[in-house]
């Protein structure tokens, strides 16, 4: 049986290469044991945990332990600092200055006394092996088998920094992509031997399949809108932007039209099924963005036969004419 652990360090929304590690870890391991590396006080962030764990659950990764945390075992890793010889093993310092275990130490002892059989971490890592076993060696315990996968890069070919659009799981949750498309993205970079350059348009693309698989209801549901509204929220790309289509079905602040025939000709035409409404509006030449200004207050956004499929047909006439009155006054 496979035994593996996650060990992020709280210091905020994991980066999509830490999701990557804790979504191989989960389909790689029988058994998952999810650790908080906190002994690094200073890099620790107020929330930052709570916010690890909002992310794993936001993608489906449930684990079968914890959360542990390394900040509740000091007294084990001096126990074992004390093995090994004090608070240095060669060039590595163990323990620093204020009694507390550096990662090496308490990445070890953790292994070792959780049971943990294999270690699925990014590239990065793979100097720290030769160190890792040898703290193993010296402790007298077995060294898990060590797997370093690629790490997730920046279109630069560099290190993806977290202030970059889309890098963490919460700003992709907040950009509105749902959980399914972005679990799927690391789905399907597997265990990659190599680095792989971020291809936040993949999310994208993944999400619109996401949307557009989702029923009515579902739909409503996980944006939020009113049931009523779907119609034009089903061209959105994100959960964000059904949300922000389904506002435009809200009336807007009236005012003056520069195309006053295009709107009388609607007013005339209104009656019929909205494709035909539309068809026969582009045939006449009429100005399809000053009826969608009428109609919404803006001049973008769903599909025009959409928005008069949503808007009963009373309403789209009192907007139309509320635009006509403002014109004429």
């Amino acid at each position: 049986m496979k035994r593996v652990r996650f060990a992020p360090s709280p210091t905020g929304s994991l980066h999509v290469g830490n999701a990557l590690s804790a979504v191989i870890n989960r389909r790689e391991g029988d058994d998952f044991l999810l650790r908080i590396d906190d002994t690094d006080a200073a890099r620790n962030v107020a929330g930052g945990e709570e916010a690890i764990l909002r992310d794993l659950e936001w993608l489906g990764i449930g684990w079968d332990e914890g959360p542990m945390r390394q900040s509740e075992r000091q007294e084990r890793y001096r126990e074992a600092a004390e093995q090994l010889g004090g608070d240095r093993f060669g060039r590595t310092t163990l323990l620093r200055e204020n009694g507390t275990a550096t990662y090496h130490l308490a990445s070890v002892v953790d292994d070792a006394d959780f049971g943990i059989t294999h270690v699925y971490r990014g590239n990065d890592h793979r100097a720290n092996e030769d160190l890792h076993r040898q703290l193993h060696v010296a402790l007298g315990t077995t060294p898990p088998e060590y797997v370093h996968h690629g790490l997730i890069l920046g279109e630069n070919g560099k290190k993806l920094s977290k202030r970059a659009e889309g890098a963490t799981i919460a700003s992709l949750r907040e950009l509105g992509f749902p959980a399914e498309a972005v679990r799927r993205y690391l789905d399907e970079l597997g265990l990659p031997r190599h680095d792989v350059h971020y291809d936040l348009p993949r999310i994208r693309r993944l999400s619109v399949d996401t949307l557009e698989a989702m029923t009515d209801e579902e739909l409503a549901e996980r944006a939020g809108i009113p049931r009523e509204a779907v119609p034009v929220a089903r061209g959105a790309r994100t959960l964000e932007e059904a949300r922000d289509y389904a506002a435009q079905l809200e009336p807007p602040e009236p005012g003056p039209t520069e195309s006053p025939e295009t709107l009388e000709r609607f007013r005339e035409l209104a009656g019929a099924e909205p494709r035909v409404v539309v068809r026969e509006l582009k045939a006449v030449g009429g100005d399809l963005r000053a009826l969608r200004l009428a109609l919404t207050g803006r001049d973008r956004g769903p599909e025009l036969a959409a928005i008069l499929a949503a808007l009963p047909r009373e309403e789209a006439l009192r907007r139309v004419d509320q635009a006509l009155q403002h014109t004429h006054s």
